[in-house]
């Protein structure tokens, strides 16, 4: 599965792989990979907010 792909589905802009496992485990980390890369891009965004409008 291509890493774009996987983001996608992380951030609920495609279907989840239906032969993707379906465990309690593999759905937290899921969870948490999607909390991390939400994270990286409000990050990203403030960064670029401060590059561009520092006074």
């Amino acid at each position: 599965m291509g890493v774009w792909k996987q983001i996608s589905e992380y951030l609920y802009l495609s279907k989840p792989d239906p032969a993707r496992p379906k465990t309690q485990w593999v759905r937290y980390m899921h969870g948490i990979n999607r909390i991390s890369i939400l994270l990286f891009l409000f990050a990203m965004l403030v960064i670029l907010f401060k590059v561009f409008f520092r006074s």
